[in-house]
């Protein structure tokens, strides 16, 4: 059975890219769902699967992540990941896909719970805004917050991979590099800049709609947003490019790991070994594949 990969709310699970890619498992929050039914579910899932992979984001609430962390404390498992993200909604939605596609590769669950680092650097995260005024997810000047009061103004928002801003027909948005698909969640604003301006502009491989994510609204500071992420979304290029980074062994766990820290317990390989060796895909215009 491939890794178990779940998420905290059902609305970082996209339909799948293919019918091989999995769901995600639900974990529920504590005021759903009582603690002895979170045990039992995790329980299942590692029974099943052999190891579990939680993503949830940075933004959840404090009870929900501790509620985590007491499962995986009482069942005192080392088979258990839990990787805080601190990506926009429609992001860290498609990030847990193409983990959900990773998990059924010849990947053991190490490296496919470090690719999340690996990855993240790869999809571009932003949102059609039309004010920035509630916005604290990405800096902002004091000419931007003042033209957000100007009446029609829009703004082009990227957080991830860097932050950048823009008034709309006044610039555009760095993007990618490299081929991309586009998903696309629309809020509460009219508007086909992110179709008919952005997609061409970042020469987008083909476009999907999806929900915009409960929580966006506040990530963005107002409901008056499309929100969008470019990501790569061929499962061999994915492969290709978390093959490609140099394979280590946690020294604190054991598990098998890419980039500078495991994904199960965290910790950071140790410095001779980081300088002896560096990871390749995470340098931009190192990896094998034609990427950014």
């Amino acid at each position: 059975m491939p890794t178990a990969i779940a998420v905290t709310s059902a609305d970082l699970v996209l339909p799948p890219m293919d019918h091989h890619t999995p769901t995600a498992a639900l974990l529920q929050a504590p005021d759903v769902q009582p603690l002895e039914a979170a045990l039992s579910d995790m329980t299942v899932l590692l029974e099943q699967h052999g190891y579990v992979i939680a993503l949830y984001p940075a933004s959840i609430p404090l009870a929900h992540e501790r509620r985590l962390h007491t499962v995986r404390s009482v069942l005192e498992s080392s088979r258990i990941a839990l990787l805080k993200v601190d990506l926009p909604p429609l992001a860290t939605a498609v990030l847990v896909r193409q983990l959900r596609q990773l998990s059924i590769c010849d990947f053991s669950a190490g490296i496919v719970a470090s690719a999340a680092r690996l990855l993240s650097h790869y999809i571009y995260a932003g949102a059609l805004l039309n004010s920035v005024t509630r916005l604290d997810r990405v800096p902002v000047s004091l000419t931007s917050h003042a033209k957000s009061w100007v009446p029609g103004s829009q703004f082009g928002v990227l957080a991830n991979p860097d932050p950048e801003l823009i008034r709309i027909g006044t610039g555009r948005l760095t993007g990618p590099e490299f081929v991309t698909r586009l998903a696309v969640a629309k809020g509460q604003l009219q508007s086909d800049w992110v179709t008919a301006t952005l997609a061409p502009a970042w020469q987008t491989q083909s476009l999907e709609e999806a929900r915009l994510p409960a929580d966006s609204p506040v990530w963005w500071g107002t409901g008056r947003l499309i929100e969008f992420a470019a990501f790569l979304p061929d499962i061999s290029v994915l492969y290709q490019l978390v093959s490609s980074v140099r394979r280590e062994v946690c020294t604190w766990c054991g598990i098998e790991l890419i980039g500078d820290r495991c994904g199960f317990c965290s910790a950071p390989l140790a410095a001779a070994e980081n300088r002896t060796h560096e990871p390749r895909a995470l340098s931009r215009g190192t990896s094998s594949y034609r990427g950014p």
